[in-house]
């Protein structure tokens, strides 16, 4: 059992972050131990197939020994590139271009997918944080964390208590992990907790293929956006994947909204888009 201790500044400097270097390194370990992580079948039977090119596997082979035990740094920011998190975490040359290699072949065709989920545990936990308070985040987190007094105390943290210094804690969602892990600061840059996002069973359900029978009671252009809407998605994401112009997009999902078939939701400068209860309802929950 370990615990956290908070002062009265590291309640106020909590803060929220996603962190792509951290997706890639749990997704490849992931596809390395299935049995574990079967919300992620579809995207792993993808990813095995990958392992199985030859120049792929070449290109990975300094990941064999040039991750063993290593722990991402914390994220400096709330969204960083992978790019800016490999020049931080001090790796040799050719790991970081292993690792750029599976993030290019195995994540980041479905990033916008996995960022969309994340970003929306993020949203309910700063509303949830604005409403019901710092002890109600961490009640919820993961049923293995518990907030008793100023402590966050976990059988998935280190053994023992450690203190913060009042620059606060980063929480920070992830689709690829099943327990909480507590990753120490470096410098200015204070640790961070990351657990498990909510939703992530809807990360893989088929999106882009509204049936025929939605297609005539909603028209086919609507119900390609709502079919799109299975998981978070903002209105150039969802142009991107309908190929309809923007202001399309606009029309379709203010009809969708005032039909109580998607909600909306603002996350910094954008909004997101995810179908309601209803709208699931209408679509079914598929896979891919």
């Amino acid at each position: 059992m370990g615990a956290v201790r908070f002062g009265v500044d590291d309640l106020v400097n909590l803060r929220f972050a996603i962190s792509p270097l951290w997706e890639t390194v749990a997704s490849l370990r992931a596809s390395e131990d299935p049995g574990r992580h079967a919300v992620h079948l579809p995207w792993i039977k993808k990813a095995l197939a990958l392992r199985q090119d030859r120049e792929l596997a070449r290109r990975l082979e300094p990941l064999r020994t040039g991750l063993a035990g290593f722990a991402p740094p914390p994220p400096r920011c709330p969204l960083a590139e992978i790019e800016e998190e490999l020049a931080l975490a001090g790796l040799p040359s050719e790991v970081d271009e292993a690792v750029l290699a599976w993030w290019r072949a195995a994540v980041q065709p479905y990033w916008p997918r996995i960022r969309a989920v994340l970003e929306a545990d993020v949203v309910h936990r700063t509303r949830q944080l604005a409403e019901d308070g710092i002890q109600e985040v961490f009640a919820h987190l993961h049923p293995t964390l518990r907030w008793t007094e100023d402590r966050l105390v976990s059988v998935d943290l280190p053994p023992g208590e450690s203190g913060l210094d009042g620059g606060g804690i980063t929480l920070v969602p992830t689709a690829f992990a099943t327990r909480c892990r507590l990753l120490p600061g470096r410098g200015p840059t204070p640790p961070c907790v990351l657990y498990p996002a909510r939703a992530v069973g809807t990360l893989w359900e088929r999106r882009g293929s509204a049936d025929e029978g939605l297609g005539r009671l909603l028209g086919r252009s609507r119900a390609q956006v709502l079919a799109d809407t299975s998981s978070p998605a903002t209105t150039t994401q969802l142009a991107a994947r309908t190929g309809l112009s923007l202001g399309a997009v606009s029309q379709h999902l203010a009809v969708l909204r005032d039909a109580g078939l998607v909600t909306s939701h603002r996350y910094r400068r954008e909004v997101h888009y995810t179908a309601s209860g209803m709208g699931l309802a209408l679509l079914g929950r598929r896979t891919v």
